[in-house]
């Protein structure tokens, strides 16, 4: 009998990468808790940049409402929205370790860092489409609900479009620091804990310090340093710039995200 000839197909990474980020987008946007919780952080972020704007400028005096930052005001909504997206970016990690779904994608893709490269880029997209618009809502909704002219500002005013673009930045940032905590710990529970035992436990024990020492450690805590984004009007001499303090942000979730990825082969799934 004669042999017959199969064609082989030449491996294309590219190609291969490809089909993972589409595994990857589809687990993330057919999940009905994905929705729900970007859909609160935009809420969170349009609803309560609204309520500023109507009722806060009621309740100040001519010269806090000079000294504040209205942009900053606006984006208060962050505080809130940072909870939703943070939580998210843990579960996009860890629901596949408790679920057990994880053997099963590590079988159809045995290289794992791939993986988690495909997981990092979709939900970093998401995160910062989401951010982004959620942040220009805000915005918009805080000027419009505005109660006194004297607060508004303009997109053309300076640090008003990086404070915006910037916000959403913040959030995906923050997020990949949930995920790769995620990735480190394995277990929802302990890895949001860690999250936001990270980002609001060392603001609190800080003021226990000196004041020259708060001065000097302050400015490098996540939150601190991750906010600088955000804020468009002139900082004190003890604070970050705003790319400044947004990279040493982007250094905790980076560094998360670097032990996930070292210990990822050495780990059973």
């Amino acid at each position: 009998m004669e042999a017959i000839a199969v064609p082989v197909v030449p491996y294309n990474p590219v190609s291969s990468f490809v089909d993972v980020l589409k595994s990857e987008f589809l687990k993330l946007s057919s999940v009905r808790s994905t929705f729900w919780t970007l859909l609160s952080a935009i809420v969170f972020n349009v609803g309560l940049g609204a309520a500023v704007g109507a009722f806060v400028p009621n309740h100040l005096d001519a010269d806090d409402k000079k000294s504040l930052d209205a942009i900053r005001l606006s984006l208060g909504g962050l505080h809130l929205s940072q909870i939703a997206i943070g939580v998210l970016g843990v579960l996009v990690m860890t629901s596949e370790y408790s679920t057990g779904m994880i053997r099963a994608t590590f079988s159809a893709v045995p290289q794992r860092r791939t993986v988690l490269v495909a997981k990092t880029v979709v939900f970093s997209v998401t995160a910062i489409v989401v951010g982004i618009v959620s942040c220009f809502g805000a915005y918009f909704a805080y000027e419009a609900a505005l109660s006194d002219s004297s607060m508004s500002s303009s997109l053309g005013d300076p640090g008003v479009l990086r404070a915006l673009i910037g916000g959403g930045f913040y959030l995906a940032v923050l997020g990949l620091l949930g995920l790769g905590l995620g990735l480190v710990i394995r277990a929802s529970a302990g890895a949001i804990a860690a999250l936001f035992g990270l980002l609001f436990v060392p603001g609190i024990l800080i003021d226990l310090l000196p004041g020259a020492w708060k001065d000097t450690v302050g400015p490098y805590l996540p939150m601190d340093a991750g906010s600088q984004i955000f804020i468009a009007s002139a900082r004190g001499q003890s604070t970050l710039g705003p790319w400044g303090g947004f990279g040493v942000f982007s250094l905790y979730a980076a560094v998360a995200l670097v032990i996930g990825f070292a210990l990822i082969n050495r780990r059973d799934a």
